[in-house]
């Protein structure tokens, strides 16, 4: 294989997504998550949403899509989650360590 997967989602507070990323390098689904502060401003069910959230950034190999997906929408705590996510090719040194680093 010669991509990673890289998935972005969002979680309400920090606790929650330490939670999900710990579960994710335990369970060997990323080799690596990212947490990141961020504020978001969006409309949900007619209204203007000011909030703020954690940005979640995992890396992980291409084959583990579906288990991440499922894994994801499991752990969520939005009813409708942003899971974002996209193949991207990298240099061949951490593509490999992606792909060491999971379960493939």
């Amino acid at each position: 294989m010669d991509k990673v997967l890289l998935l972005i989602t969002t979680e309400c507070n920090k606790k929650s997504a330490k939670k999900i990323a710990k579960l994710l390098l335990k369970k060997k689904l990323a080799a690596c998550v990212s947490l990141k502060n961020i504020y978001s401003i969006y409309k949900w069910e007619g209204k203007i949403e000011k909030v703020n959230e954690v940005e979640i950034i995992i890396k992980s190999s291409p084959n583990l899509e579906n288990d991440l997906l499922v894994f994801l929408k499991k752990m969520t705590s939005y009813s409708v989650p942003q899971i974002i996510y996209k193949k991207f090719a990298s240099d061949k040194k951490y593509i490999n360590w992606v792909h060491k680093s999971t379960l493939t």
